[in-house]
Parts: structure tokens; C-alpha cells; sequence
């Protein structure tokens, strides 16, 4: 529908890691087999969070 947006939830770490229930490794691993969502830059040089609908959709998948 033309004008509809939809706005994304931007998680951070903790958070997805408590979602998923996998360790801070097991995540980063995970993302550099390319088997879990990428991060994005929230502008700095080290703040990253990743798309909760990506993250969901994960975690979808894994059940």
C-alpha cells in the first residue's frame, strides 16, 4: 500500500541472545557462517543491533 510503513524493532545484543538462547560465541559464529541475521551499524564505530523481524524469523525457522 503506497505511504505504509513499517518500522522494525532494533535489538540489541542482550536481548537477542535471551530470544534465541544461544551464547554471545554461538551467536557470533552463527553470523560469520551466514546462518543468523547480520547486525546493523546504529552509527557509531561499535554500536551494532540486529532487526527483530529478521531475529524472529530465525528463530521461526529453527522450530
Amino acid at each position: 500500500m503506497p505511504g505504509t510503513t513499517t518500522t522494525t524493532e532494533l535489538w540489541r545484543l542482550p536481548r537477542v541472545l535471551a530470544a534465541t538462547g544461544l551464547s554471545r560465541s554461538q551467536l557470533y559464529r552463527l553470523v560469520a557462517a551466514g546462518s543468523f541475521p547480520r547486525p546493523v551499524s546504529l552509527g557509531g564505530t561499535a554500536a551494532k543491533a540486529f532487526r527483530s523481524n529478521e531475529v524472529q524469523a530465525w528463530i521461526d525457522q529453527q522450530t
